[in-house]
């Protein structure tokens, strides 16, 4: 193997890890500002997108209940659950007369089904900001709304995401949900973000989305991403292509999730969006290559290090990768031991690389929650078909 390209794979691991650094260290947190949501007639709608939801539900609202003199109403969208989520909700809208339930109606075509629920959810509200949470969203402390809001205002954005943190118990989610942040963090600028409006930094992560209801409707709202399975990034950067202001902040003071709790959850939910994620097969193949060659393959031939002078630049990137790693969980509250298993995580972020690619490419689409949709498959296919005329 060439000296070039294994000093070509250190530089890259190195570059990297230098956006990682700056992200750890001047990415702004929710709370920094200073700015809460003064007193007044409250004015947030929480809505809630759920399907199938019975694990979820009660602590999501639970915490959205708790909040202060902020919450007008919490809408809570059953998306056709066939389990008991209906019935919770209604039991809690019994309790407090701003929970009510949203009945579903017939998910149309072209519509996902978490992007339909959440623009029936807006089409419902009445409060002048809408902030939407996934069921398996917390809202941490009694004033996380009116931080959240006060940043909003304090940075004068009309939308505003909030980076959750990620909570993980056992072996599988301490092993592989840090990747999420790793995955993100190692390529987007966040602090960029806070003074450019270019479309390609909008960010979010669809667990705790604020919008400024007129903004949302200037928009259109989700409609705007009706058809996408990575509604929450994508809304994000049609926000700022229509004019609007929009930034992802650290929300982890604020908001907290458990996204998945089992290997087989964390697999489907991941494999679900992994390609539809991308714009094209180009820019999927280079991300691909970067995780294969920069991220995976330098632990695999370090110890070659020891015997030939061609791998030492192998093994000082395997050592970057563990430093980013570090700096990661230091600042977002990791286990220290994923970083140690980052070899196994990679393996198994390539190998569902590949099977979500192999979804998309066989036209079978994307499954998830009892649904199956092509929509994201067939604009892959199109954008595929452009990239290649030009």
């Amino acid at each position: 193997m060439p000296l070039l390209f294994t000093a070509a794979v250190l530089l890259v691991a190195g570059v990297t890890f230098g956006v990682a650094l700056w992200n750890a260290l001047a990415w702004p947190r929710v709370g920094d500002s200073g700015v809460r949501l003064e007193a007044g007639p409250p004015s947030v709608s929480v809505l809630i997108p759920a399907r199938d939801e019975e694990a979820n539900v009660a602590g999501c609202l639970d915490s959205a209940l708790a909040q202060r003199q902020t919450v007008l109403e919490v809408l809570v969208y059953d998306d056709h659950s066939t389990d008991r989520t209906a019935e919770i909700v209604e039991a809690y809208a019994r309790g407090d007369r701003r929970v009510r339930l949203v009945r579903p109606a017939e998910l149309p075509e072209g519509w996902c089904g978490k992007t339909f629920a959440c623009a029936r959810l807006a089409a419902e509200a009445r409060g002048r900001w809408l902030l939407f949470l996934d069921a398996d969203a917390r809202l941490v402390g009694r004033d996380a709304v009116s931080l959240v809001v006060g940043e909003a205002l304090a940075r004068g954005v009309t939308l505003l995401s909030c980076w959750p943190r990620i909570l993980t118990r056992g072996f599988w989610e301490g092993a592989l949900m840090p990747l999420l942040n790793f995955v993100v963090f190692t390529l987007y600028p966040a602090p960029l973000a806070q003074r450019r409006d270019d479309e390609s930094l909008g960010l979010a992560h669809g667990s705790c989305v604020l919008a400024r209801r007129d903004a949302y409707e200037a928009v259109g709202g989700h409609a705007s991403v009706r058809g996408e399975l990575f509604e929450d990034t994508r809304l994000a950067q049609v926000w700022r292509a229509r004019g609007q202001r929009g930034l992802c902040l650290d929300g982890g003071v604020v908001v907290a999730v458990r996204m998945y709790r089992s290997f087989g959850e964390i697999w489907a939910g991941f494999r679900k969006n992994f390609f539809p994620a991308f714009r094209g097969a180009h820019t999927f193949g280079a991300f691909l290559a970067l995780h294969l060659f920069v991220f995976l393959l330098p632990f695999a031939l370090a110890p070659l290090a020891l015997r030939r002078p061609w791998a030492w630049p192998l093994a000082a990137a395997a050592g970057c990768v563990l430093a980013t790693r570090a700096a990661l969980a230091l600042r977002f509250g990791h286990p220290w031991w994923s970083a140690l298993l980052h070899p196994l995580g990679e393996a198994v972020l390539v190998a569902l690389g590949l099977a979500s690619w192999l979804d998309c490419r066989s036209g079978r689409g994307v499954e998830w929650k009892g649904r199956r949709y092509r929509a994201a498959v067939e604009t892959q296919a199109h954008l595929q078909t452009e990239g290649a005329k030009e």
